[in-house]
């Protein structure tokens, strides 16, 4: 195994670092940085900054708008947006719905949806979960009725992120409700949200934000020619998507960032004249999520050195990374409530009077991370895959 990088990779993060530093816009940073919401003006319009660099989808084929980076060049991309405080793009279009349709879609549904996904054209987002079927997604119950040339879909999806943003979102729903598996009889299919019959209600999260919502469909129609892959065979395009969505949640370079602005805030000094980062117990726990986090670096390494030798994507092991990115992420923020005290709140002034831009975001942060171990598939969850898949034990 191979965690070195050649003297060529090296002088890409360079000019990787060197471009960001030159060209993502200081007000899309700052609310990174200091943990605020990005409007979808922003999104789209570091979108279209990436896409005018060609980088908006570097993972992709060439032959469709890719840089041709090998999967080195791709993780050390990803790493350097984290350090530097640029939002990656909402993976729902570039990352899930592209490879989805890089799998499995015709040529036609590929040469209609891939150049707006990779301008930007298009905001998608991803319709899964609903009452009763998130982790149990298999339990869905939003139903498709095949009518002529068109579906009629009818059923409500739920924590639709950013689903107020969205042009189109792809879902899951039932085709076939006879089917002897829960598995089998949901298919993928493709809708335009200006659809009639659509409509989305804000969910207000505990961070004040609002960033998930519900999604009502009523008699809404869809042409046959958005279903991807064969109806009643969504159940195969949902676990390839969610094995992509995994892989891409370690945020090495996001954690980095984070846990050095951890350490700067518990310098800082306190009331009693001195800092947090004198308390031996702080310092422990502080260790332990900075091992926690170089662990996982290491981790994320190891499936990249796999997929580089094999060029394979990686099996149900990669539960591992969400597991643990997930875990390392709500550790971060617990340290940063405990170092930031009843600075944290939303609401509370510094000595002067005035709100601190980053503390004053992290109890919203922190309440907004609880989730992190529930998508993508919960942990105990990835668990059980990993007990069943990698280690053969029975479910």
């Amino acid at each position: 195994m191979d965690l070195s990088y050649s003297a060529e990779e090296e002088a890409f993060r360079r000019e990787v670092r060197e471009w960001l530093r030159a060209n993502l816009p200081a007000d899309i940073r700052d609310k990174v940085v200091n943990y605020r919401h990005l409007s979808k003006d922003d999104y789209l319009r570091w979108h279209k900054t990436l896409a005018a660099k060609g980088w908006s989808v570097p993972h992709w084929p060439a032959e469709w708008g890719g840089t041709g980076w090998n999967i080195t060049q791709r993780y050390i991309y990803d790493e350097e947006f984290g350090l530097a405080g640029a939002p990656p793009l909402p993976s729902f279009g570039p990352n899930m719905c592209a490879s989805v349709l890089l799998r499995f879609g015709t040529t036609a549904q590929k040469q209609r949806f891939l150049p707006r996904i990779r301008e930007g054209d298009d905001f998608w987002v991803q319709g899964y979960s609903e009452p009763g079927a998130g982790s149990d997604l298999a339990a869905l119950k939003t139903r498709a009725d095949r009518k002529d040339d068109h579906y009629v879909v009818n059923g409500q999806k739920i924590w639709t992120t950013l689903g107020h943003y969205g042009d189109w979102i792809f879902c899951l729903v039932r085709t076939d409700f006879a089917a002897e598996k829960r598995q089998e009889g949901i298919s993928f299919l493709l809708i335009d949200m200006k659809t009639p019959g659509i409509t989305v209600r804000p969910l207000i999260l505990m961070d004040g934000g609002h960033e998930v919502n519900e999604v009502f469909f009523d008699d809404v129609k869809v042409p046959v020619e958005n279903l991807v892959y064969e109806e009643n065979k969504g159940w195969t395009v949902a676990k390839y998507l969610l094995g992509h969505e995994r892989m891409g949640s370690g945020a090495v370079g996001a954690g980095k960032r984070e846990v050095a602005a951890l350490r700067a805030l518990a310098a800082r000094e306190q009331k009693n004249g001195r800092p947090l980062l004198e308390d031996p117990r702080f310092r422990d726990r502080l260790s332990r999520a900075e091992i926690e986090l170089a662990a996982l670096e290491i981790t994320s390494m190891r499936f990249l050195d796999q997929m580089r030798r094999t060029g394979q994507p990686p099996g149900a092991d990669v539960s591992m990374l969400k597991i643990r990115a997930t875990e390392v992420q709500q550790l971060i923020t617990e340290l940063m409530m405990q170092a930031a005290g009843p600075q944290a709140a939303p609401f509370a002034a510094v000595e002067g009077g005035e709100v601190d831009a980053f503390t004053s975001r992290l109890a919203p942060r922190y309440c907004n991370y609880r989730k992190a171990s529930i998508y993508a598939g919960s942990n105990e969850i990835q668990r059980n895959i990993i007990a069943k898949m990698t280690l053969g034990l029975p479910a």
